[in-house]
């Protein structure tokens, strides 16, 4: 169990003066990938800083945790593109405030030592904060599968999916994410290439803004997620009807 953090966690917009903690934070978690950069960080404040989260222990002032993201429209995408599609490369100068109705959550990252303590959870009821306050339609995100190596050679990705929402396994990340109110669309493969913790495999998810949202924004009970446990995959779904703007 996690013990408590001595003073409390607030969540504020990213500065520059964050970047270095930032890049240290990545390389703390992906150790085997190239960091977010500066030239990216900067990118990401120029077009949409009320987008760009950061997660900060107030008694010693060290940044535990970021939160990046950008605007949407997702007519423009399909949903088996990759994070370099959804991001531009990571620069986010895709960003599109004027049609977008999707907040896209690009990244989230908590500092590995502190895992369990609630800062991911502040980090995405920022999120969702802000998509209400914008009256955006929703937030999606692709969640990479991060325990699907373990159980590769057993079940195919979208069956590891599925006994997930069903809790028989529990995933680092996809768990933790439909426990914050998220559903899944469906999976993807490459969305993440060279991951070896999910390669590359991801479950394409969605938070709907209830305040905006009408009875189509919904899932469909069609909807290719959920599906019974134990069910063989099914082949590739066509687009939900859900997927405007």
């Amino acid at each position: 169990m996690s013990l408590p953090l001595p003073g409390p966690i607030v969540v504020r917009n990213t500065t520059p003066e964050d970047f270095d903690a930032l890049i240290a934070l990545c390389r703390r978690i992906y150790p085997a990938s190239e960091p977010w950069s500066k030239t990216q960080l900067q990118s990401h404040l120029a077009v949409f800083p009320e987008g760009q989260f950061v997660a900060i222990h107030q008694e010693t002032g060290a940044l535990v945790g970021m939160a990046a993201s950008l605007i949407i429209l997702w007519n423009d995408y399909e949903d088996h593109m990759n994070w370099r599609d959804f991001t531009d490369t990571g620069m986010f100068t895709n960003h599109d405030p004027v049609l977008g109705r999707t907040l896209y959550g690009a990244e989230v990252m908590v500092d590995p030592s502190l895992q369990g303590h609630g800062i991911g959870k502040l980090l995405y009821a920022a999120r969702r904060e802000l998509a209400v306050r914008l009256g955006l339609l929703r937030i999606r995100a692709g969640a990479r599968l991060r325990g699907y190596h373990r159980h590769a050679a057993a079940m195919s990705p979208e069956d590891y999916v599925c006994q997930i929402l069903a809790g028989h396994l529990a995933d680092p990340t996809l768990t933790f994410q439909v426990r914050q109110g998220f559903h899944v669309l469906d999976v993807v493969h490459n969305y993440l290439r060279h991951d070896p913790e999910s390669l590359g495999y991801a479950a394409i998810i969605e938070w709907i803004n209830p305040r905006v949202a009408t009875a189509g924004d919904y899932p469909k009970s069609s909807a290719r997620f959920p599906m019974p446990c134990g069910s063989p995959s099914m082949p590739p779904a066509s687009p939900s009807s859900n997927t405007g703007a």
